[in-house]
C-alpha cells in the first residue's frame, strides 16, 4: 500500500479516456462518490474538433459543453464546493502522463508555483533528461513515469499548456516530448478536459500515477467497489432519466412511450445480423423512441418537424450536440417522409452515418407500428433473418392485431429499399 502524503484522507481520481471522463472522490481510502461523464478525448475531437489545426468556433463550442459537464459533475461529487481543501488529485489516463511531460518541454517555469523542493528538482531533471531517454530512462537515470509521478502538474501549468496545444498542428504536436503521434490528435481535447476540471473544481493541479487500477490505494479502494463500472450505470441511469424529463416536460404519455421503446430494442437485437447498426444505436433508438411525439406539444399538424427541433435544440444530459442531432433525426422520419442527404434534420450528420440513420429510422417505424393506439394488451413479435427475407411473427393480444398487420405490411417498400430483403409479417 502506498504511504503517499494525502492518500490516507480525500483524494480525487480523474481518468480521462477515449469515450469518457471518469471522477472518483475517496475518503480515508473508500470511495465516497464516483461520476462518468462524456468527456473522453478521442469523443470530443471527433464532436467538435476533427480540423487541424482546431477551429475557434469548435474550440469554442467543446469548452462549452465541457464546462457544462463539469458542473453538474461539481454540484453531485461536493454540493457543498469543499473541494478546494482536497490535498491529492491524482490523475491516471495516458493523456495526463503526455500532459505532465509535455508542460516541461514546452511551458517555462510557472511562476505561480513553487520553484523549490523535490517537485521543483525533479522536474527539471524530467525536462532534462527525458528528450534524451534510452530503454526508458533519461541521462539521469530517472525513468520518465517515475519521475512523473512525483511532480504536481500545477492548474495555471495545464491551462498554459493547453493554450499553447491549440495553436499547433498536428505535425507540431506530434514533435512535443510526451505527446508524439499517438497522442498528437486527441491531446488538445484531453488538455481542455483537464484544464477545465481543476478550474471548475478550484484544483490546484494533479499528480500523474501509473499505477493504475491494480496497485497502491487505486486497488484497495477496486476491492471495496469496482468504480467503473458503478460510475458507468450511474451515467446511464442519470442519462435515460434525462430522456423521460424531457419526455415529460413535452407531454409524451410514457404509458404509451414504453412499448415502443420496448420493441424497438428488441428489434435492434433480433436484427442485428442484418442492421450491424454500432453498439450506441441501441441507446439512441430507444431515446427517439421515447421522444418521437414530443413535437405534438408545439402543434399536431407537422409534429414530426416540431419534434426534430425539439429533440436537437434540447439540453440532455450524457448527449453530445451531434448525438442529439441523430436522435432528433432518428425521430423526425416517422411520417410521410424518407430522409434525404439535403434534408435539415440530416444536414449536420456526418455522411458516414447517413446510412445508420436510415436503418435506425426504419427499426423505429416498425416498433411504432406495431403499436396502434394499443395502451395494453402489448403485442409479442417474434424476428427471424433468412438470406432474402425477413420474417415477422406476431402473437395475438386479445383485441387481435388486424391493424399491427396492416401497418407493419406498410413498410414493406421501406424496408426492402434499406435492407435489400423482403419483410414478410405474419400471425403465429
Amino acid at each position: 500500500m502506498t504511504n503517499e502524503p494525502g492518500t490516507a484522507g480525500r483524494v480525487m481520481l480523474v481518468d480521462v479516456g477515449g469515450g469518457s471522463c471518469e471522477i472518483t472522490l475517496s475518503e480515508h481510502r473508500r470511495i465516497k462518490e464516483t461520476v462518468s461523464l462524456p468527456l473522453g478525448a478521442v469523443r470530443l475531437t471527433q464532436e467538435f474538433i476533427p480540423s487541424d489545426p482546431p477551429s475557434e468556433e469548435g474550440l469554442a463550442r467543446m469548452k462549452q459543453f465541457i464546462a457544462r459537464e463539469l458542473r453538474r459533475a461539481h454540484r453531485r461529487i461536493l454540493p457543498g464546493g469543499l473541494i478546494g481543501t482536497l490535498p491529492l488529485v491524482i490523475a491516471t489516463s495516458g493523456t495526463a502522463a503526455a500532459l505532465a511531460e509535455a508542460h516541461t518541454a514546452l511551458v517555462k517555469p510557472d511562476p505561480k508555483a513553487k520553484s523549490g523542493g523535490a517537485a521543483g528538482q525533479l522536474a527539471r531533471r524530467i525536462a532534462k533528461g527525458t528528450r534524451s531517454a534510452t530503454s526508458g530512462r533519461g541521462k539521469t537515470g530517472v525513468s520518465p513515469t517515475a519521475a512523473l509521478s512525483a511532480v504536481i502538474t500545477t492548474q495555471h501549468e495545464v491551462r498554459r499548456l493547453a493554450t499553447k496545444l491549440r495553436k499547433m498542428n498536428m505535425a507540431e504536436r506530434s514533435a512535443v516530448p510526451g505527446i508524439g503521434p499517438k497522442r498528437a490528435e486527441i491531446i488538445v481535447a484531453g488538455a481542455f478536459v483537464y484544464a477545465e476540471l481543476l478550474e471548475t473544481f478550484d484544483l490546484a493541479g494533479f499528480r500523474y500515477s501509473d499505477l493504475g487500477l491494480r496497485d497502491g490505494i487505486l486497488a484497495q479502494m477496486l476491492a471495496e467497489q469496482d468504480d467503473r463500472a458503478t460510475a458507468h450505470q450511474q451515467f446511464e441511469q442519470e442519462r435515460w432519466e434525462s430522456v423521460l424529463s424531457t419526455a415529460k416536460r413535452y407531454g409524451v404519455n410514457l404509458r404509451q412511450a414504453e412499448p415502443v421503446k420496448a420493441h424497438a430494442e428488441q428489434l435492434y437485437r433480433d436484427l442485428a445480423h442484418l442492421h450491424q447498426l454500432p453498439a450506441e444505436y441501441e441507446n439512441w433508438l430507444a431515446a427517439a423512441a421515447m421522444l418521437s411525439e414530443t413535437g405534438k406539444f408545439l402543434n399536431h399538424q407537422g409534429h414530426h418537424r416540431h419534434t426534430q427541433y425539439i429533440i436537437s435544440s434540447s439540453e440532455i444530459y450524457g448527449y453530445t450536440a451531434q448525438q442529439r442531432t441523430i436522435i432528433s433525426a432518428i425521430a423526425r422520419y416517422m411520417g410521410k417522409t424518407r430522409p434525404q442527404p439535403g434534408d435539415r434534420a440530416m444536414r449536420n450528420i456526418p455522411a458516414a452515418q447517413h446510412g445508420n440513420v436510415q436503418k435506425s429510422v426504419v427499426l423505429l417505424r416498425l416498433a411504432r407500428a406495431l403499436n396502434q393506439d394499443r395502451a395494453s394488451d402489448v403485442l409479442r413479435v417474434a424476428a427471424r433473418v433468412y438470406p432474402k427475407r425477413v420474417l415477422l411473427e406476431l402473437e395475438q393480444g386479445r383485441t387481435g392485431a388486424e391493424l399491427e398487420l396492416w401497418s407493419l405490411r406498410k413498410e414493406a417498400a421501406y424496408f426492402r429499399e434499406v435492407f435489400g430483403r423482403e419483410l414478410f409479417v405474419t400471425l403465429a
